[in-house]
């Protein structure tokens, strides 16, 4: 920058005044140094002027699975909407381990990034408050906190109970009442939330599922793919099987399959998400359709909006699921 200014015989002030866009700079000493620019590739440094802003213009985001067409669309969405206010993503894979998941967070409060959007954490409570704490701003997506008071970060989630109701519901009402669910990771919020609506569907219907109905697994189809085996085989009498994600829904399909009870004519499954896959299979998934890209475009505008000059105490944005019948349990 300096060889800039000594180049174009101006200060450094005016330098800046011209990197920066700004408006009290004469057309012609633009031009001039504009054009020395171009001479000498004088590149600003991101790191001088993030020291000297207070800010890097980033922000970083830790998603469970990458590979999860959920966690993708999510991604995509605070991408979309990130670029156009000027932001650049730190994209970090957790892996579903918690382990991991903290060292990806320490590793982006390390360098510096305006804000964080966390998105279904499985850290436990108390670890995850006092981590966030550290960090200058921080959106969750799918994960809240049991605060007293406000809570001082801000929450995108679903209703997920009403998810795992609709769900439940649905099948109650096409004749079903041994219902299993296939609840996905232990640590999971999204799967507390789901198990709730599900029992909640089943005590209104005047029914009692048995605990063994109810079974934890990877939400992967290779989950979905054991946890059916497993459930299936300990309680033959299962007519249904709600499933935490579609990918799980795809992997009771495929034992399903395996295990000669056909769907939806022996047994129905009933997914989560409405990803694409779900409308492709065969046959093809009744699911509960969830806003992905919306979550994360959502969640991108009140971090920026915290950034400015944001309220201490934030309510949770709810998002509703909705209901989609197809083959699987129409």
């Amino acid at each position: 920058m300096s060889d800039v200014a000594r180049e174009a015989g101006v200060s450094l002030m005016t330098v800046s005044r011209v990197i920066n866009e700004k408006e009290d700079v004469s057309v012609e000493t633009r031009e001039r140094v504009l054009k020395i620019i171009a001479t000498l590739d004088y590149r600003p440094s991101a790191i001088a002027r993030s020291l000297a802003t207070q800010e890097t213009r980033t922000i970083g985001l830790v998603v469970p699975d990458v590979t999860n067409p959920f966690f993708a669309d999510i991604t995509r969405g605070v991408e979309h909407l990130a670029y156009a206010e000027g932001y650049h993503v730190f994209l970090c894979n957790s892996e579903e381990d918690p382990q991991r998941e903290l060292a990806v967070i320490l590793s982006l409060e390390e360098k510096r990034v305006d804000g964080l959007i966390l998105c279904s954490s499985r850290i436990d409570e108390k670890v995850l408050v006092d981590l966030l704490v550290r960090l200058p701003v921080v959106v969750l997506i799918n994960r809240s906190l049991s605060q007293e008071g406000e809570d001082p970060f801000q929450c995108v989630i679903l209703d997920e109970a009403r998810g795992g109701m609709l769900a439940t519901q649905h099948l109650i009402q096409t004749g079903h009442q041994q219902i299993g669910f296939l609840a996905g990771p232990t640590k999971s919020f999204s799967g507390q939330g789901r198990l709730q609506g599900y029992q909640a569907a089943m005590q209104a219907a005047g029914l009692a599922p048995d605990p063994d109905w109810v079974i934890n697994c990877q939400p992967t189809a290779e989950g979905g793919i054991l946890a059916t085996r497993e459930i299936l085989l300990r309680c033959p009498e299962l007519t249904a099987l709600f499933c935490y994600n579609d990918l799980v829904a795809v992997g009771a399909l495929h034992a399903c399959a395996e295990l000669a009870r056909s769907v939806p004519g022996d047994i129905a499954i009933v997914g989560h998400d409405d990803i694409p896959l779900a409308s492709w299979v065969t046959p093809s998934l009744t699911t509960c359709r969830v806003p992905r890209h919306e979550l994360g475009s959502l969640a991108v505008k009140a971090l920026i909006e915290r950034l400015k000059d944001c309220p201490t105490g934030c309510h949770p944005i709810t998002l509703e699921p909705e209901l989609i019948l197809r083959q699987s349990a129409p």
